[in-house]
């Protein structure tokens, strides 16, 4: 898994669920979840805001 306090970077988006991980666009993983569901949850509120981010990034 990434080093702990590694921060992500907009590369490492989307992030994707697999199982009970989630994992950065090349596949590595970032983090380890009690179940598959958390870990879709997880990925997903992260590549919303991730998004938002992106969208205040050209808006401004």
């Amino acid at each position: 898994m990434a080093e702990p306090n590694e921060p992500l970077k907009p590369d490492d988006f989307p992030l994707e669920a697999d199982k009970d991980r989630v994992r950065c666009q090349d596949g590595k993983p970032i983090a380890r979840t009690d179940t598959e569901a958390m870990a879709h949850e997880i990925a997903e509120r992260l590549n919303a805001e991730e998004h938002r981010r992106e969208e205040d990034k050209w808006s401004a």
